[in-house]
């Protein structure tokens, strides 16, 4: 009786298809934690159907080309797919700039294939704060769930707490090897693209480069990522990045079962932290008043606030 409770409110999504989706991913946007909400994700996380692939790179490396051309080339395998493209925020209203939504080429009328923005807003992960639970969802009704980053720098690398495979795409003579090592980015990926392979010897140069800097970062790795060289706008390479793919995605959970529930950990700290901080913060507002002029003073009196409201535990 209980399997077909938490079936019931699935199965109604899926019969909805991508308007009642989209209705969905709203309201889970609007109300994360608000009962239906909640019921629906938690019958989600426990019937994942798909599996999730993080796709990451600096900007302008041509994730949304290869993003359009991974969607067609499931799509031509009978796959369902949802894209969760998380762009920079409006600095203004907050909101996404659909700038990685406008870029990809897919084709609007067809019901295997959903594309949602999401606005990074203040994270600097790469990820917006809502795309686990929307990647939750996802992955309860798609076979294959692309995350497309924002472009990262040398600290983002949250997309590993999300995605069961992570891409990592580079750009040929773009001197990102070096950042990505010094960040710790190359730790994360299970599959290294190099893009723009119709480059030729430069492309060659830095994929030779990419395998040297994986296998510096990462030399404890039960396997080590596989590096492959594609040109998307020409279709080159993308059967080949998509075997290797799909046979990451099958080996997923078997290679390790606990990932998922290490994320599920990871997003619930940090939520926790978030909303911790902000009724902190709420409470600590009269505390503000000398900050402007006495900076100091005004540190030491909410620090002393902060010690009142929340005694630190001596271990």
């Amino acid at each position: 009786m209980r399997a077909e409770a938490t079936e019931a409110p699935l199965a109604a999504l899926a019969a909805g298809g991508k308007l009642a989706f989209a209705r969905a991913l709203a309201r889970v946007e609007e109300a994360p934690f608000a009962s239906d909400t909640v019921a629906l994700l938690q019958a989600a996380w426990e019937r994942p159907r798909g599996v999730a692939i993080g796709l990451t790179g600096p900007p302008g490396v041509g994730k949304s080309t290869l993003a359009s051309a991974l969607v067609a080339a499931w799509r031509r395998l009978g796959r369902t797919v949802a894209v969760l493209a998380v762009d920079p925020s409006s600095p203004r209203t907050g909101g996404a700039l659909l700038g990685d939504r406008t870029r990809l080429a897919l084709d609007p009328e067809d019901e295997g294939v959903f594309v949602r923005s999401l606005a990074a807003r203040d994270r600097l992960g790469g990820v917006a704060a809502l795309c686990f639970p929307m990647l939750v969802l996802a992955r309860a009704l798609f076979d294959r769930v692309l995350i497309e980053t924002v472009g990262v720098g040398q600290s983002e690398t949250e997309i590993v707490d999300l995605a069961d495979v992570v891409v990592l795409a580079v750009q040929p003579a773009s001197g990102d090897t070096l950042q990505f090592l010094k960040a710790g980015i190359a730790e994360i990926p299970d599959i290294a693209v190099v893009t723009k392979a119709d480059l030729g010897l430069v492309a060659e140069r830095s994929a030779r480069e990419l395998e040297a800097a994986l296998a510096l970062a990462a030399p404890w790795a039960h396997r080590r990522p596989s590096v492959l060289r594609v040109a998307a706008s020409r279709g080159e390479g993308i059967e080949a990045l998509l075997a290797v793919l799909e046979e990451r995605a099958s080996q997923a959970a078997q290679r390790d079962p606990d990932r998922r529930r290490r994320q599920a950990e990871r997003w619930v700290l940090r939520e926790l932290e978030a909303e911790a901080l902000r009724r902190l913060l709420r409470n600590l507002e009269h505390a503000l008043a000398p900050i402007a002029d006495r900076p100091f003073a005004g540190a030491a009196a909410m620090l002393a606030e902060l010690d009142r409201l929340l005694p630190e535990r001596q271990s």
